[in-house]
């Protein structure tokens, strides 16, 4: 091994770059002048920063997650000062603090006070990412007020100063912003465990001198709705500001365009995104709120990010000079089981059960009966046993039905007599249809009947599947969401068939099979053509399109139930068709109803009279 020397080149290398240093630090050496003005300039500098220390004078220490601003800036301190006014007490810095428990995270920045980011701790969105409600500035939330010195303050521009501290298990944060030690703007936030509802103070001290009391402030909340759902146009037919107004009353902005309203006697304002909900309630009710929704979405696409911006603007009223109000703020799931832990503030009135006796039966039978059998069964084998009792306990009114059907199956070759008897006269042959139909004892309407009595449960059933929080996410077969659509065949990226989407659905091509085979057994071969009516075997046909396409957007639950429900349909009728109905008995009966005298109630009577009037008059005119 060559042993390493220092050679001639390396000492001449060194003394060179020595003697470089040493001539460049004696040419930049300041003269006498120069260190008397840098002594100056650094005892005014000391000076600005003592009195910056003064009047911020901070009280509490903080862990922040940027830097705070750089106190020996005058111009930025200036700046500050100048922007805020008299709330230049509270010292500027952009950190945030914390509150969570098990449910649900949130993040308060100093700067505004306000909630910059809300969490959902125990929920993912459909690609696997945490749920959102809050994050990246889709949220803002402000007061506006007028000063004694006629400026237009906005919190979110004020710093506010963080103390953290705990109550028991609850976890508590004052944010203050200070026009003096003992003079403030406070925003307290108090979080318990377990609990999605967060209480909410405004209130003010000291502040009489500050605030303009003849002007009210102005609080306003605005949020972007942050998608969750794999298709933002199903996601966004169930996203939309809902509110409590005068004792109980619930209204909604639009659900596809763009609204705004002014209400009164303000409860709560829930900014409802399908699944999940931010919602801002208040013990004492607001007493008059300006509600805006905006539609951010036009069309199905798999980037976009919104679906509706929202605004409320709330004037808070000052009362001897000072501000307080009590609120709640709720971060979580639109799920009743949730919400109906809040009954004092009504907030599961937000879910949208529907109206009526509709969200009746959706919200006391419905939601919990499922809740029930979800609790015992797998989802997807809790909505067919669902199927199943709901089809049994409407079987009467099945019966009904195919009663009414078979005896007009039987009177069809009377009816069909009637028809080319009186084809020239098509009142006088309503006339003799009406007279058979009695003599028979036979309502033409008695099939119809059932079909209503069944309406309220179809319209629960299509608001139950895709608002029930119990099947959010729940995979069935192939579908890997009860709540949403199932997907058999995705179509390329900006293709999309009108009214039917992007994407091909199983489950309401077999729903719509289905239905096409009730439809055939109850209506095409069995429903005699009466003037007047529709025709009976083109609705055979619409019917089955309208689900398959309609459909294809909806949950898959709500298909499953349809296709269920179908066949256990066609399965009793065949029971009843095979085993209980007797069409010779049928005949023999409506045979023997002929024979008796028929009393006519008040209506029939009532129509046989106009019926009878309106063919004296067709007479009369012929004349």
């Amino acid at each position: 091994m060559e042993e390493k020397k220092l050679d001639i080149n390396s000492i001449i290398g060194f003394v060179l770059i020595f003697g470089i240093l040493i001539f460049m630090f004696y040419q930049n050496k300041p003269t006498p002048e120069e260190l008397e003005a840098q002594k100056a300039q650094q005892e005014q500098v000391e000076a600005e920063q003592k009195e910056a220390e003064e009047a911020v004078q901070e009280n509490a220490t903080l862990t922040t997650t940027s830097p705070q601003v750089n106190l020996q800036d005058s111009t930025a301190i200036a700046n500050y000062k100048s922007a805020i006014g008299a709330f230049g007490y509270t010292q500027p810095s952009e950190g945030t603090t914390t509150l969570e428990n098990d449910l649900v995270y949130l993040e308060i920045g100093n700067k505004g006070g306000q909630i910059i980011e809300a969490r959902m701790k125990q929920f993912k969105t459909y690609d696997s990412i945490p749920v959102y409600l809050v994050k990246d500035g889709n949220a803002q939330f402000g007061l506006s007020f007028s000063t004694s010195d006629n400026r237009v303050l906005n919190t979110k521009n004020l710093y506010f100063e963080p103390t953290l501290s705990t109550s028991g298990e609850n976890q508590i944060l004052s944010m203050k912003a200070k026009t003096g030690p003992d003079h403030f703007l406070e925003y307290r936030y108090e979080m318990k465990p377990d609990d999605y509802l967060v209480d909410f103070t405004i209130r003010s001290q000291g502040l009489n001198g500050v605030l303009n009391s003849s002007q009210p402030v102005k609080m306003e909340w605005n949020l972007k709705g942050i998608r969750h759902n794999k298709s933002i146009t199903y996601e966004n037919r169930y996203t939309r500001l809902t509110y409590s107004y005068e004792d109980g009353k619930i209204d909604k902005l639009s659900e596809g365009g763009d609204d705004e309203d002014t209400e009164q006697d303000i409860k709560w304002l829930s900014y409802r995104q399908h699944f999940f909900s931010s919602i801002l309630a208040s013990k004492d009710e607001f007493k008059t709120a300006e509600l805006t929704s905006i539609n951010l979405v036009e069309e199905e696409s798999r980037t976009a990010r919104f679906t509706k911006e929202y605004t409320s603007v709330v004037p808070l009223e000052v009362t001897g000079g000072e501000l307080s109000k009590n609120m709640h703020w709720y971060y979580g799931p639109t799920d009743v089981a949730v919400l109906d832990q809040y009954a004092d503030l009504n907030l599961d009135d937000s879910i949208p059960f529907g109206w009526g006796i509709f969200g009746w039966i959706n919200r006391y039978v419905f939601t919990p009966f499922y809740a029930f059998l979800s609790g015992i069964f797998p989802y997807g084998i809790a909505i067919i046993i669902m199927t199943i009792l709901v089809r049994l306990a409407m079987s009467p009114a099945t019966y009904k039905s195919y009663l009414s059907q078979a005896k007009m199956k039987v009177l069809k070759p009377e009816i069909t007599e009637l028809g080319e008897k009186y084809k020239d006269n098509a009142m006088k042959k309503q006339q003799e249809t009406m007279k058979l139909y009695g003599k028979a004892g036979v309502s033409p309407m008695s099939g119809c009947i059932p079909a209503f009595i069944q309406m309220p449960i179809f319209y629960a059933l299509f608001m139950f599947f895709p608002t029930s929080f119990a099947l959010r996410q729940k995979s069935f077969l192939w579908a890997d969401d009860l709540s949403s659509f199932d997907t058999i065949y995705q179509f390329p990226e900006g293709f999309s068939i009108p009214f039917y989407g992007d994407h091909i659905s199983l489950f309401p091509i077999l729903a719509s099979v289905a239905i096409f085979f009730y439809m055939m057994m109850t209506t095409g071969q069995n429903m005699p053509q009466q003037p007047g009516m529709p025709n009976m075997k083109f609705i055979m046909y619409l019917m089955p399109f309208f689900m398959l396409v309609f459909f294809n957007n909806y949950a898959s639950g709500l298909s499953l139930y349809y296709f269920i429900s179908n066949l256990i349909t066609i399965g009793i009728m065949l029971v009843i068709k095979n085993f209980i109905l007797d069409n010779d008995k049928i005949h023999a009966q409506i045979q023997e109803n002929k024979k008796k005298p028929k009393k006519e109630n008040k209506f029939q009577k009532k129509m046989r009279e106009m019926m009878e009037q309106a063919e004296e008059q067709k007479k009369a005119g012929k004349r």
